[in-house]
């Protein structure tokens, strides 16, 4: 671990001192990137924000409610296929410690450590997580489930905070919910890079990860007849009024949502009703958005086996397991360092 990482790691508490510690590495109060991601994305031609200004307590809420929906089937189809292959998954990697980038709710952390239980294994938990609420929630559940279990939490954002990832005997980082398909390439292989730098020769990791399948499929799973999709992608808009005093005017912006099969991906954008101009008071900007242009929020890339496998290999992993799902087809991805 390098020294700067060290000093920026603080423990804030300790309720249950001998099973739960929680640290922050990161202050989503004081450390965030909205002001820097909105100015440099609203200042450009083509109009962006990253995703991961959504989850606000509003739009976390939003995307609960998403995954509930009929044709969204990433998190019931990851989920299956948790059921199927954990057992198999912490036979092979026997971790002492178990760490989740993005942790959110650990609600599919459950099925790993039911396998690490019914296989006599104590792994150490280590959720990582922007949201310090919501790791003392999760943290509490799992206590009261497994006796056994100690959970170090970290408040902290992965992208930025890989450099302190805890250390142990032997890791599994898990990184689910296909949430690598919002990075671009480039910054795919980039994350996936840094993380195999942090382990050591026959540590794991765990990916999960969409396939593709038909457009018709992957364009229902992002814009239910429900709305709730829709409405989850303008919640960005009010996450921007109330943080840096804009005038955003949601009902002005319709969701779209489509596949781009060249790319592999879905896209999401915001697109302007009618021309109009935005003032954001806390930047001291002004945006035109002239009537049909698009603020693109969001992009889903989806695999294939062969895809998915070499961006592991060229990170330094090696390609161990193989679990998937045909109907609808999703992927999970277990790799060994190097």
């Amino acid at each position: 671990m390098t020294s700067r990482a060290v000093a920026q790691r603080r423990e804030i508490s300790s309720p249950e001192p001998r099973r739960f510690t929680i640290e922050r590495l990161f202050d989503p109060d004081r450390e965030s990137t909205l002001a820097d991601d909105v100015r440099r994305g609203l200042a450009g031609r083509r109009k962006h924000i990253p995703p991961k200004h959504f989850y606000d307590e509003a739009g976390s809420r939003l995307f609960d409610r998403i995954c509930e929906l009929p044709e969204y089937y990433l998190t019931r189809s990851e989920e299956r296929l948790l059921e199927r292959s954990a057992a198999e998954i912490l036979d092979a990697a026997s971790p002492t410690d178990l760490i989740e980038l993005g942790s959110g709710a650990s609600r599919k952390t459950t099925l790993l450590l039911d396998a690490a239980e019914a296989l006599d294994l104590a792994p150490r938990y280590h959720p990582l997580d922007v949201c310090e609420p919501m790791l003392r929630t999760s943290a509490e559940a799992l206590l009261a489930r497994y006796p056994w279990l100690e959970v170090h939490a970290l408040v902290a954002d992965y992208e930025r905070h890989l450099e302190a990832l805890p250390d142990g005997k032997r890791r599994l980082v898990v990184f689910l919910g296909s949430t690598i398909g919002n990075f671009s390439p480039k910054r795919a292989a980039a994350f996936l890079d840094e993380i195999a730098g942090r382990l050591r020769p026959g540590e794991f990791f765990l990916l999960g990860a969409d396939l593709v399948k038909p457009a018709a499929v992957l364009e229902a799973a992002y814009d239910d007849r429900a709305g709730v999709t829709a409405e989850f992608n303008r919640n960005v808009l009010r996450v921007i009024n109330r943080e840096l005093g804009a005038d955003f005017e949601p009902s002005a912006f319709e969701h779209v949502a489509f596949f781009d099969p060249r790319k592999r991906q879905i896209e999401m954008h915001l697109r302007a009703r009618r021309a109009q101009r935005v003032t954001l008071a806390g930047l001291g900007m002004t945006v035109p958005f002239a009537a049909g242009e698009t603020l693109h929020t969001e992009i889903s890339r989806k695999f294939t086996r062969r895809g998915l496998a070499g961006l592991c290999r060229r990170a330094g992993f090696t390609p161990e397991r193989w679990f998937a799902l045909d109907d609808p087809a999703f992927a999970l991805l277990l790799c060994r360092r190097l």
